[in-house]
């Protein structure tokens, strides 16, 4: 008979499952950021920013439906603790049924979406852009049922080739001279591949087992609760890209556009890593609240200590990043950029305490502040979309900063943890990070190099500064990133003996 694990050894155990499914996702989410960066300089070079305009409308309408399509019910499966084969099949016919009937409506509605946007290329690329949203909702549940088995290696391995193929096509389109049809091409082959690999490598298949109504109808209170809040989100996210395809021409669409992608490839890659993760761990924790608010502040903390740098590096070497890997033609979009990494800092803490309201509540206080949030948001739309596209990017930073107070305010009542004990973990990353910050911008104005020897230097300071700053002052999250690599090598090491 085995001895019962002690709650210290219970925690322990957790996070080191949560960080070996973070280290998967992470390692894909890293891969595929930098072969989509790879990918992104070539099309950025290769394309007119007017094309970033046009997929920038396009793209921001997909985001809005595609959360319609799964209406929340991919996290309803993954909360539930035994579905059943009936309910993993009326989620499928749910999400293919609904996403066909969205891509039907999305090709009627492009010609006036056109004229709306005085944009007539619009029209004949939304009956191809949008398959993505059958082709997706093909492949829902067995992502849902591959993350509620841990199995994130191979999650990880399929995005990255899905990625990879539909990378290489885009590029021989866009050398071709396919134009904007090769962006098309990036994003629909990589959900199709994704879907073919996904069906391809999971045993589950819709059949066997009564389907209806009655199985949506148990998760429909959760999963519509979940929805709600998600439409929300994602529209008021997409507002900016909406109103400045309208107001401005599509050449600053494109250059704020591309501003957002960049800080949101490594906020983004990084916290749907670890949500992807925490979720279903976080789900397991149970009844024991000490455990559980243990586990809340050590993820807030280690990727606090990995996105802070990362983002104020981003905005510190801004300018030179552009100039030497874009040239001049990308220029005007560093100043939205350096204002726009500000938001990495307050989305990933307001992300894991959302997933804390995700696990523990019923849902109906995520759609209540939703509503203060989005109120929030609508009037700094109204204070700065009239200015000017800078004002709007200061705006994002505002709403991000909000976000997070409501969100982590409202996670409070779901744990142990206090806010006072969350600022003390926080606190010191945010100070070594800020003399990184420092550092960077004074190698900028010193350093006598060229563009891109001046970054790769920038790069350097920045590491080694933040590094050194974290061993002489042996933060916390230093010390268990290290005890954390550690053991993932040891553990690697002993399953290759």
């Amino acid at each position: 008979m085995k001895p019962e694990l002690t709650a210290c050894e219970k925690n322990g155990a957790l996070r080191d499952k949560v960080a070996r499914g973070v280290a998967w996702n992470l390692a894909e989410k890293v891969g595929t950021a930098l072969m989509q960066m790879a990918v992104s300089l070539i099309l950025l070079r290769l394309l007119p920013r007017e094309d970033w305009g046009l997929m920038a409308i396009l793209t921001a309408v997909s985001a809005v439906m595609l959360v319609i399509a799964d209406s929340g019910f991919s996290q309803a499966l993954i909360r539930r603790r035994e579905p059943s084969q009936a309910d993993f099949k009326s989620v499928f016919l749910f999400n293919v049924g609904v996403s066909t009937a969205l891509y039907l409506l999305c090709v009627a509605a492009a010609p006036a979406a056109a004229r709306f946007y005085d944009m007539p290329e619009l029209a004949p690329l939304a009956p191809v852009f949008f398959l993505l949203l059958p082709v997706n909702a093909l492949c829902a549940v067995q992502n849902v049922l591959l993350t509620r088995q841990f199995r994130f290696a191979l999650l990880s391995k399929v995005t990255f080739v899905s990625g990879l193929v539909s990378a290489l096509v885009a590029i021989g389109l866009a050398l071709a001279g396919c134009g904007v049809w090769s962006i098309v091409a990036l994003r629909l082959l990589q959900t199709a591949v994704r879907a073919g690999l996904l069906w391809g490598f999971s045993d589950w298949r819709p059949s066997g087992g009564a389907c209806g109504v009655n199985p949506l109808r148990q998760m429909a209170r959760y999963g519509f609760s979940l929805m709600t809040t998600e439409l929300i989100t994602t529209i008021y996210n997409k507002i900016p890209q909406f109103v400045i395809g309208r107001l401005y021409p599509a050449g600053v669409l494109g250059a704020f556009d591309q501003a957002v992608k960049l800080k949101d490839q490594p906020v983004s890659s990084t916290m749907l890593a670890v949500q992807n993760v925490i979720f279903p761990a976080l789900a397991k924790v149970g009844s024991d609240a000490c455990r559980f608010a243990e586990s809340y502040r050590q993820i807030v903390m280690l990727v606090a200590y990995l996105l802070f740098p990362m983002m104020t590096g981003l905005s510190a070497a801004a300018p030179d990043l552009f100039a030497a890997l874009l040239g001049e033609k990308w220029m005007s979009a560093v100043p939205y950029l350096e204002v726009i990494c500000l938001v990495g800092l307050f989305y990933p803490v307001a992300m894991i305490a959302f997933t804390v309201l995700k696990v523990r509540s019923d849902g109906r206080i995520i759609l209540r502040i939703e509503f203060l949030k989005k109120g929030l948001m609508t009037l700094v739309f109204i204070a700065t979309i009239p200015v000017s596209v800078q004002a709007v990017a200061w705006g994002l930073v505002v709403i991000a900063f909000c976000e997070m107070t409501v969100n982590v305010a409202a996670s409070m009542r779901f744990t142990v943890l206090t806010i006072r004990r969350l600022l003390r973990t926080l606190l010191p990353i945010a100070c070594v990070t800020a003399a990184m910050y420092g550092a960077v911008r004074l190698a900028m104005r010193c350093l006598p190099f060229g563009d891109a020897g001046r970054l790769a230097v920038e790069i350097a300071v920045g590491i080694v500064v933040y590094v050194l700053l974290s061993a002489v002052f042996r933060l916390e999250a230093f010390r268990e990133t290290l005890a954390l690599v550690k053991r993932q090598i040891g553990q690697s090491s002993s399953s290759t003996i």
